[in-house]
């Protein structure tokens, strides 16, 4: 997937990939599976998800799971967005995405945030509907969690396509695979245990400036 000479084209090409796909119970699991014991690896103990879209993947059930996890999702104002801690019920505002009621409540910090993405460039950076809403929302945080990037089907490219200011992940997971961005620090929290205890195909996407991603196996 290296023909496209700009961001659009590539999310183009990966919407309409995406778009209309179908993710089975089992290739469910095996996403919530790798999310989960990626969490744990890392030692995140609150975490920023987000109420899934129709092309994005239903990660509604780890919802459900909050002895091990803080949870918090994505409150739309403005531009952006704040997190507010997940509770039910939950209802479509802004731009169709389910939220749940507004919060008072002011959160010190996040460990780690579950991204969806629409692509993944060859910097690792995020390619998404181009509204720039996660971007600004990382840009103000001020500090850095972990970004776990995550969708149902992968749709990556080696090119350079992103600006500066679109987010970098740390992690990118599909049904499939697990990729690691290239930091010695994220490949080595990580581990090859963690790939081997899971049995995923875990493999490092490394990039430089200026250069296209590379893909080795962990």
């Amino acid at each position: 997937m290296n023909k496209f000479s700009n961001k659009k084209e590539f999310r183009d090409y990966c919407k309409k990939k995406l778009f209309g796909s179908y993710l089975g119970l089992n290739g469910m699991r095996r996403l919530e599976t790798a999310l989960e014991g990626l969490l744990k690896t890392i030692g995140a103990k609150r975490v920023l998800l987000f109420l899934p879209m129709d092309h994005e993947p239903q990660i509604e059930r780890m919802f459900g799971k909050r002895k091990s996890f803080t949870l918090f999702v994505p409150f739309m104002e403005g531009k952006s967005f704040k997190m507010v801690k997940y509770r039910l019920p939950v209802k479509k505002g802004k731009f169709g995405i389910k939220e749940p009621s507004n919060s008072f409540f002011r959160l010190s910090r996040i460990d780690a945030a579950i991204v969806p993405v629409i692509g993944v460039d060859g910097g690792f950076r995020r390619v998404g509907f181009g509204k720039g809403m996660y971007d600004r929302f990382f840009e103000g945080l001020g500090y850095r969690p972990f970004i776990i990037f995550t969708q149902t089907k992968k749709c990556m490219t080696k090119k350079l396509l992103c600006d500066s200011y679109d987010i970098r992940g740390d992690f990118y997971i599909t049904p499939d695979e697990i990729y690691v961005r290239g930091d010695s620090y994220v490949v080595r929290t990580v581990g090859r245990e963690f790939c081997r205890h899971y049995k995923w195909r875990c493999r490092i996407f490394d990039s430089k400036k200026g250069r296209e991603g590379k893909i080795r196996s962990l």
